[in-house]
């Protein structure tokens, strides 16, 4: 109901007269005054939805404490406290507080670097206050200010249209429609016509969320922030992100670890009652293993991991506003990338101005300065190549007085920029715009100064001229014009014009690019260019920066083709040319479909749908509004290199993840059947409730370090992604091992060392509790790499600090008095000088066990 009313109010608003609506906003068409806009800001609040608020401290605080393996840790700590086991409460407790803050502070800290960081790439709005244009972060933008919009912006807010020219809109993000929405203006004649329309479809009502495509205009603020329409939306759909591959496995191994202890709990507490008559000791030890299988640490690894990797990245200029990317990063095993920029140096020079056939004219380079100048839209790399041309070389313009009448914006589905200028009193409309796209508007040539119809031969000599610019390198523009009658242009106007002749630019291939094409290539990331631009000049450019581009598919060629037929053609080819935005989305989502981890990377406005489409949407800080807003990663140096550096570390954070769930669900796994053979042929608990939650918290301990561990070369050469089959077989191979070690363990102490009774129990249970302390602990180093631990591969310092600790702390309560507390019994000799052997035939088993999984999978 509230959308509704929400709506209803807009559309009223937007069927009012523009001064009414100055009058009600206290505001004119000079905009407001600094003081005003000021008092307004603290009036209506930060022009943000509920998406974009970051969430306080004590929400971020429940957050962790939602995690459902600190939810079973709480319930056991609850179920202690009710059975008065005051010791365990204790060590639960520390657990969960340790566990929490940890997750609480990753949280915390990651959500302020993602707001810094996001305030580095803010998007800006261009308001008129005091009468003057300022460039504005969008977040300031408040009701009643008058905003000036041009091809790229994304809408701040709602507003009505003032005025405009030839404006289209994306409202996809409202929609769901596909095709852009023409908008303009009210008038008295048509007001009462659009009375009864939705507001979504009033022709003067534009919406927070959405995007200019082309054309300008200028709107009055009515609503933002919250009270807006999309952050109307954005408040119900807060946290409905969809999950990622890793996110999803997670959930799984999570699901199964819960599964674990709901059945293991009941069947361990049962079997030691039945064989220890014991119901007091059972039920506190079934708790403590429960709590033994809980990786409450889990969460705050994830965290950590993902943190350190956005920060780490943020320090190489690489801008993570999605945590979650760092994982698709490592994932990734194609990147498609446009080409300017890219893999060029994303500076187009002006290379020649050539009338049809071929030869310079310097009429050719005036009207095309003259269209680049008095163009009001988005002025691209090549406009602004031929202005900096024209000044650089002194050029004059051979009329005596320039006036503008009137233009039709560049968009991408005509790929056409026209102006209408008046010069030394004649009407003409100059065009410049794509080879192809003109060809279709052009019925005439220039040749000498007079105007000769288009024939066969003339267009085949003129497409002569085309190819050998392409072939050198250069992107060609055909420049034409007409006289007109009128004040106003429309589109329909654009036909018949004569061709004037063409100009070439040049961006040059990266050097750089050859490199990091190369070094992708090796780590298993094929790279693909998907340009709208013509295909001999992007042929030329891949085969410099050593992207194979022998074979091609152009954008015509696409749109004939079914899914299928794309799709093989997608995995392929490396370069599709002359494509449109939609063409590239395509291309993108067939891939991803097909199962591969698909990267984006782009700055242009016809980039957005690929990059919101791409499992990873990569831009640059300089692009527009709607780029980046589309994009899950900003670059701050657009260069691939920097690209292969977030690939690796992408995959570092993936991989130090895995070892951690790995290790976790693999000793998890072999305590389950050690404890079960325990329970079944001892006559006392294998360990007491107190000791097992303090080797737990010992443990735990030494896994903080993990996230920053140091990662073979070897383990980030290819994509690493989530494989569940390959995860089972590895706890399934791995756990085990524990097990047998822990048997034979139970076999030494209670046969060789005769403790065997109740009387000699904490003798027994000091003997495993130090074994399963230790060799857990070494264990983190053996499986942390796939090579030879020690000798080919090293822990990072903090692994080597926290397990370090883990010997002095396992030291002190085994072999001094402190162990008391926890009812741990002094060793003889005897046992300390076996211990060593059962700690190195566990660690060799472990290896050899390690090396038979990797040769299976």
């Amino acid at each position: 109901m509230e959308k509704k009313t929400k709506a209803f109010e807009l559309q009223k608003l937007a069927l009012q007269a523009p001064q009414q609506l100055f009058a009600d906003y206290q505001t004119t068409s000079a905009g407001l005054s600094t003081a005003d806009a000021k008092d307004r800001l603290e009036t209506y609040g930060m022009n943000i939805v509920a998406s974009q608020k970051p969430l306080p401290a004590w929400k971020i605080w429940l957050n962790a404490l939602k995690d459902p393996f600190v939810i079973v840790l709480i319930l056991l700590a609850i179920v202690s406290f009710i059975t008065n086991d005051i010791e365990a409460v204790i060590v639960m407790s520390l657990m969960v507080i340790c566990s929490v803050s940890i997750s609480f502070y990753q949280e915390y800290t990651s959500q302020k670097t993602s707001i810094n960081l996001r305030e580095m790439i803010e998007n800006t709005s261009a308001v008129i206050r005091d009468g003057a244009r300022q460039e504005i972060p969008m977040d300031e933008v408040v009701p009643g200010d008058i905003v000036k919009l041009h091809t790229g912006d994304m809408i701040p807010a709602d507003g009505v249209l003032l005025n405009s020219n030839d404006l289209f809109i994306n409202q996809s993000s409202l929609t769901g429609e596909s095709l852009p929405v023409e908008k303009m203006p009210l008038t008295d004649d048509n007001r009462a016509d659009n009375a009864n329309k939705p507001a979504v479809d009033l022709p003067n009502l534009l919406f927070m969320g959405t995007d200019v495509l082309s054309g300008q205009g200028t709107i009055l603020i009515l609503k933002t922030g919250k009270d807006t329409f999309f952050g109307d939306i954005a408040k119900s759909a807060t946290g409905s992100k969809a999950e990622t591959a890793f996110e999803i496995g997670l959930k799984r191994v999570s699901a199964l670890l819960l599964k674990m202890i709901a059945i293991l709990f009941p069947i361990v507490f049962i079997l030691n009652v039945i064989t220890k008559h014991d119901v007091n000791n059972a039920f506190f030890f079934a708790i403590a293993v429960a709590v033994g299988l809980t990786p409450e640490m889990l969460p705050m690894i994830v965290n950590s991991n993902l943190a350190k990797g956005a920060q780490k990245l943020a320090k190489e200029k690489v801008i993570v506003k999605k945590l979650s990317a760092i994982q698709n990063l490592g994932a990734m095993d194609i990147l498609c990338t446009d080409k300017t920029g890219t893999i060029t140096e994303d500076r187009v020079v002006l290379m020649h101005y050539v009338d049809p056939f071929g030869n310079e004219n310097e009429d050719v380079l005036n009207y095309a300065y003259l269209n680049s100048k008095y163009q009001t839209g988005w002025r691209n790399l090549m406009d602004v190549a031929v202005l900096d041309y024209f000044a650089s070389k002194k050029k004059t313009l051979p009329f005596d007085t320039v006036s503008k009448i009137d233009e039709i914006p560049f968009d991408f589905s005509r790929r056409r920029l026209s102006v209408a200028l008046s010069l030394a009193g004649e009407r003409v409309m100059i065009t410049k715009g794509a080879v192809e796209e003109m060809a279709e508007v052009c019925s005439s040539v220039l040749i000498n100064g007079e105007k000769v119809a288009l024939t066969p031969d003339l267009i085949d000599q003129m497409k002569a001229v085309n190819i050998k610019m392409n072939q050198d390198g250069m992107r060609v523009i055909t420049v034409a014009q007409k006289p007109i009658d009128s004040d106003v242009i429309r589109i329909a106007d654009e036909n018949n014009l004569t061709i004037l002749g063409f100009i070439g630019f040049l961006d040059p291939a990266k050097e750089s690019a050859i490199t990091a094409i190369s070094s992708l290539h090796a780590h298993g990331v094929t790279v693909k260019v998907l340009t709208g631009d013509n295909a001999i000049v992007a042929q030329k450019v891949c085969a410099d920066v050593g992207i194979d581009a022998e074979r091609y598919l152009l954008g015509s060629d696409i749109d004939s083709m079914s899914d299928a037929e794309l799709t093989e053609q997608a995995e392929n080819l490396h370069l599709f040319a002359k494509l449109n935005p939609m063409q590239k989305e395509r291309v993108i989502g067939l891939l991803k479909q097909k199962g591969h981890t698909v990267g984006f990377m782009g700055d242009g406005i016809n980039d957005a749908p690929s990059l919101r489409t791409a499992d990873v949407g990569i831009s640059v800080d300089t692009a527009a509004d709607i780029t980046k807003d589309a994009s899950t990663i900003i670059l701050l140096e657009k260069s691939l290199q920097v690209l292969e550096i977030g690939v690796q570390e992408g995959r570092s954070v993936f991989i130090n993840m895995m070892k951690y769930i790995k290790i976790t669900l693999s000793s998890n796994f072999g305590n389950v059947f050690s404890i079960l053979i325990a329970s079944a042929f001892l006559p006392f608990l294998p360990m007491l409730s107190m000791q097992l939650l303090v080797q737990n918290l010992i443990y735990d301990v030494a896994q903080l370090a993990i996230p920053w561990d140091n990662v073979d070369p070897e383990e980030i050469e290819k994509p690493v992604t989530w494989n569940m089959k390959n995860l089972l077989h590895f706890t399934f191979l791995i756990g085990p091992v524990s097990s047998i070690f822990d048997v034979l363990t139970f076999i030494l102490l209670y046969f060789g060392f005769h403790y065997n009774v109740v009387a000699l129990q904490g003798n027994f249970q000091s003997g495993w509790f130090i074994v399963g302390l230790i060799t857990q602990t070494l264990a983190l180093h053996i499986l942390r790499t796939k090579k030879m631990p020690f000798i080919k591969s090293n822990a990072s310092f903090p692994v080597w600090f926290t397990t370090t600790g883990v010997f002095v702390v396992g030291s002190i309560v085994s072999l001094t008095s402190v162990g008391h507390f926890f009812d741990l019994h002094l060793l003889p000799v005897t046992y300390w000088l076996i211990f060593p052997l059962i700690i190195i035939g566990y660690l060799v088993t472990l290896q050899f066990a390690k090396m038979i999984y990797q040769k299976n999978t």
